[in-house]
């Protein structure tokens, strides 16, 4: 779900144009400025630790990251002129980056689907930092964050 066109090929370039991303399976389900999610299926391919079969946290920190970045990118462009270009746009958010990021592992990452939402704490021409929570199909929360992100 997207609030727009040009949100909507980003999502597109996202879910489709970043190796990492489809080799993890991240797919974006949600890209707005208010709210991003981000989802992913089980396999085994993402196990961290064989002996309890739970995720890897390096799965669990990117999906975090990525979401926390697409809310960033979203409040970016809603802030935009709305005459800019679409060259304009994504030169600005080609320039984008993760600054920092904290994961805080609250369970293990056990599940089928792990749904990623990511809000928007503060956003500045400079800076945006984002809240984003990792939780199971069943609603569990596994994992939180802050990323701060580099917009201008």
């Amino acid at each position: 779900m997207t609030s727009s066109p040009l949100l909507a090929q980003i999502s597109l370039l996202m879910n489709e144009k970043i190796p990492f991303h489809k080799l993890i399976g991240l797919e974006v389900t949600r890209f707005a400025s208010d709210i991003s999610e981000v989802q992913f299926k089980w396999k085994e391919e993402l196990i961290g630790n064989a002996p309890q079969g739970i995720l890897h946290g390096g799965v669990l920190a990117t999906a975090l990251d990525m979401c926390g970045g697409l809310v960033a990118i979203a409040s970016v462009i809603e802030t935009m002129d709305h005459s800019a270009q679409p060259h304009e746009v994504i030169e600005r958010i080609s320039r984008c980056g993760t600054i920092d990021l904290r994961v805080d592992y609250v369970r293990p990452g056990r599940g089928e689907t792990f749904i990623t939402t990511a809000h928007i704490i503060r956003s500045g021409n400079k800076v945006a930092v984002a809240r984003m929570e990792l939780h199971n199909q069943e609603g569990m929360l596994i994992a939180f964050g802050t990323g701060t992100y580099m917009v201008g």
